[in-house]
């Protein structure tokens, strides 16, 4: 007797069921209305596709075991049988692993029933549908050939008469898939001279075949399925039987692996692979920070289409001193985390740019610059780890032959995320330090999830190439800080995690366990620096943020790294009196902050800008210039790089413009003068530079490495899903055994209206269950004008409207009272 994966749910205690939807969370997603809802959802397409997806080579291998050993007329196979056919070949599993593999499908409810009469969901067949690549049985191809391989002589004689070209083909689809499509006319006698036909293997290409393949159809080993035109291609397959024949040496299910391949790769030394990753986290800081910066000076437009464009990344890569790929990788996770965005700008453009917006630092971009470096390089690991980006398309182009440009929605890829867990999964789960090649790592992942990663090689390398980029791995290996952080996300996916980060303190500012086994690896922070006689200024260490900002303010940067070599320019030290310094201020901070004496030559270079700064005062007429010294303003008056200016002597200390205030201070910084700006009342206007943000924004991050899963549920809550399940399949059940005058409704309802005696018992009836608070059946009109009914319990009638509460749903529903058929008490 056939039982339904209804049947064998209701079974179940419920710890077993709850233990099925924490395996596969997506069945309550949302929760099933009641047992039978659930066993629909269960087989779905996919349902069933995502629980295949999850499973390793070796299980998907006992699944096509079971599916194969299953009787022609049940449907049904055992568990002997499924051990009896994998532990068939040279190099058999062990007993215990395929007895484990069965039971994980059982749990999985891919299989499901006794262990002697256990049924295949049967959507398997319909997403998988050639178990172990071997092709549908004969009977269902061909009676001629079905007949051919019921004699087993026959066909092994006629196997050893195929030409050897025909013996190539039948092996490459014996190793599966067993199909192959033909050229028009690749089937028929070809005339003389004829070229030879392609037998094209969907996965492997094609390979030159010609009358081969027409042999093997005639010789009933090769089944055409469609036959080709002279305008289409047509199809070959293999049968099940001739694919079983010639694996009879490797077994029916090919070779089987029990456990992952091995690494070759001997592990390197941790402390080598932390302090490699250690110096790519600092300079990947300091790459965001000057992109960033070059950002701020200069806003990157966003194209009509979205994105910038591939001119502006380029300026940007070259300007930044890296490559395009880099920079595109940082900018991606500079705007996933939140540090940069778009600005809308005022006035209008035209051409390739679309809407008025620009590409530049966020509010947020300063929060960050002031938290330490550990924790910055955290920020933005935290961001490639969860964006649903695929940098590695930028710079590709898409379907309609359009370059795919930076932050443009081309790039946008949902499960981005979960190849990154999946290949750093490989990694972690390898001996610390240890680094496999690429093409290890790719033949790991095709046997823990060969589903998910067939077709994936070239993003799984991006992933390789773009960690270690980012310093999460370091000579080729995972790093300690790195297998942290993975740890952390991971941990946000398991049961009553927090996939959402709802309950992280975001106030609370302490750095994670791996922003601190990283800090431990970086130098610390210094708050000083050597200032040598040719001014240049050596930092030796990563500066601490307060000595970051002053450094910015009075020094150019020459060269960076792990000791970064800054200079004091009359420029630099003229914009740090821009800024508000004054010459003791400036002369107090490099004596505090120099280990060695301040040279002479840099106090002469600060008390000569400063002295000279401010001997002009810029006003608005336009613009005025005054001074109390009237030979430099003759000085001025007289300087020809001045003429465009158009000044005008108004007193002997008074010159004017009819420009702005900017313009002539631009002109006389750059003709080598030293003014500074003044109000209304001749107070000096500190200029400090206008730093222009973008509007704050949510990093679009999340704190899981997989956004297309369903969040896994604690047990305790999973348990409480399946009591509203259980409480619906019981409504359900009560739903089919209601009285049929309210299954059917009463008389007049085909359009008709409902006898006045038959709706006064419907009300009284209502008015009874309403005093003594008992369940009533009620039957109705739909605002479709179908007819229903609900078990209710009835809370109070008025105004027209029964108000009850549903038994199955527990919710309180209102009737309109006139469109009440029948009620009656239930049992």
């Amino acid at each position: 007797m056939t039982t339904s994966l209804a049947d064998h749910l209701r079974s179940l205690p419920d710890e077993s069921l709850a233990a099925l939807l924490q395996l596969r969370p997506d069945l309550v997603v949302p929760v099933p209305a009641d047992v039978s809802a659930l066993a629909i959802r269960a087989q779905s397409r996919v349902s069933v596709a995502r629980a295949l997806d999850g499973l390793d080579q070796f299980t998907l291998g006992i699944l096509d075991a079971a599916r194969l050993t299953r009787h022609p007329d049940e449907g049904t196979t055992a568990t002997d049988a499924v051990l009896a056919m994998a532990t068939t070949g040279p190099h058999p599993p062990a007993p215990t692993a395929v007895r484990a593999a069965v039971n994980r499908l059982r749990a999985l409810f891919l299989l499901y029933g006794p262990e002697h009469a256990l049924h295949v969901v049967p959507a398997v067949d319909e997403v998988s549908p050639y178990p172990a690549g071997l092709g549908r049985p004969a009977a269902e191809l061909d009676p001629r050939t079905a007949a051919l391989c019921a004699d087993p002589a026959k066909l092994r004689r006629t196997l050893l008469a195929a030409p050897p070209s025909a013996r190539a083909i039948l092996d490459r689809l014996a190793a599966g898939p067993p199909v192959g499509s033909v050229p028009p006319g690749a089937l028929q006698a070809p005339p003389i001279g004829a070229q030879d036909a392609v037998l094209a293997d969907p996965t492997n290409g094609g390979a030159p075949t010609g009358s081969p393949v027409r042999w093997l159809v005639d010789n009933r080993l090769l089944v055409s399925v469609s036959a080709g035109s002279s305008t289409a291609s047509g199809t070959v397959e293999l049968p099940r039987e001739v694919g079983l024949l010639l694996r009879r040496d490797s077994g029916p299910l090919g070779p089987l692996r029990t456990s992952p391949p091995p690494v070759a790769t001997a592990p390197r030394e941790p402390k080598a692979v932390d302090s490699a990753g250690a110096g790519q986290t600092m300079e990947v800081v300091r790459h965001t920070e000057g992109l960033l910066e070059q950002l701020a000076a200069e806003p990157a437009p966003v194209l009509r289409s979205g994105g910038i464009g591939v001119r502006d990344l380029r300026r940007l890569a070259r300007t930044a001193g890296l490559d395009e790929p880099t920079t595109a990788l940082l900018l991606e996770v500079a705007y996933a985390a939140g540090l940069a965005g778009e600005l809308e700008m005022p006035g209008s453009t035209t051409g390739r740019y679309g809407a008025d917006q620009q590409v530049l630092p966020t509010g947020g971009y300063e929060v960050w610059r002031a938290a330490s470096l550990a924790q910055r390089w955290e920020h933005l690991a935290h961001a490639w780890l969860t964006m649903t980006r695929q940098v590695g398309l930028v710079g590709r182009r898409d379907d309609r032959d359009r370059p795919i440009t930076a932050l443009s929605a081309e790039a946008e890829r949902a499960g981005a995320p979960a190849t990154r867990r999946a290949v750093l999964g490989v990694l972690a789960d390898l001996e610390p330090a240890t680094a496999p090649t690429a093409e290890e790592v790719q033949a790991l992942l095709d046997w823990r999830a060969p589903r998910r990663s067939r077709g994936r090689e070239a993003a799984h390398r991006e992933v390789l190439a773009e960690a270690a980029q980012l310093g999460v791995t370091g000579l080729g290996a995972l790093t300690s800080y790195g297998r942290l952080l993975l740890g952390e996300l991971t941990s946000a996916d398991e049961p009553g995690g927090d996939p959402l980060g709802l309950h992280v303190d975001a106030e609370s500012g302490d750095p994670s366990s791996a922003a601190r086994a990283l800090d431990a690896l970086l130098p610390a922070p210094v708050d000083h620096f050597l200032v040598q006689a040719d001014l240049t200024v050596v930092v030796p260490g990563p500066p601490e943020p307060a000595l970051a900002a002053e450094l910015e303010a009075t020094t150019e940067p020459e060269s960076a790294g792990g000791a970064s070599v800054h200079r004091v320019t009359t420029a630099s030290v003229r914009r740090a009196l821009d800024a508000g310094y004054t010459a003791d201020d400036l002369h107090e901070l490099f004596r505090r902050r120099s280990r060695t004496p301040v040279p002479q030559g840099l106090s002469y270079l600060v008390d000569d800008v400063a002295r000279k700064h401010g001997g002009l005062r810029v006003g608005s007429a336009g613009a005025y210039l005054r001074s109390d010294d009237e030979a430099l303003l003759t000085e001025v008056l007289a300087d020809r790089r001045l003429e465009s200016l158009t000044l005008r002597r108004l007193a002997p200390t008074v010159l004017s413009t009819p420009y702005q205030v900017s313009r002539l201070l631009g002109a006389l910084r750059d003709a080598g003068y030293a003014p500074v700006q003044e109000d209304g009342t001749g107070g000096t206007m500190l200029s400090r530079p206008r730093i222009r943000r973008a509007p704050a924004r949510v990093a679009v991050t999340t704190r899981t490495l997989d956004p297309l899963a369903a969040p896994k549920l604690p047990m305790p809550r999973l348990l409480g899903v399946v009591e509203h399940i259980r409480r619906g399949d019981a409504a359900a059940r009560a739903a089919r055994r209601a009285p049929a005058v309210v299954r059917g409704g009463a008389a007049g309802l085909g359009g008709g209206p409902v006898p006045a005696h038959t709706h006064s018992e419907a009300l009284a009836v209502l008015q009874q269950a309403v005093r003594d608070k008992a369940l009533v059946w009620v039957g109705y009109v739909d605002a479709h004008g179908a007819t229903a009914s609900r078990l209710v319990k009835p809370v109070s009638i008025g105004a027209g409207y029964l108000r009850a509460e549903d038994e199955r749903t527990e919710m309180l529903h209102t009737f309109a009272l006139h469109r009440i058929t029948a009620a009656v008490l239930a049992d």
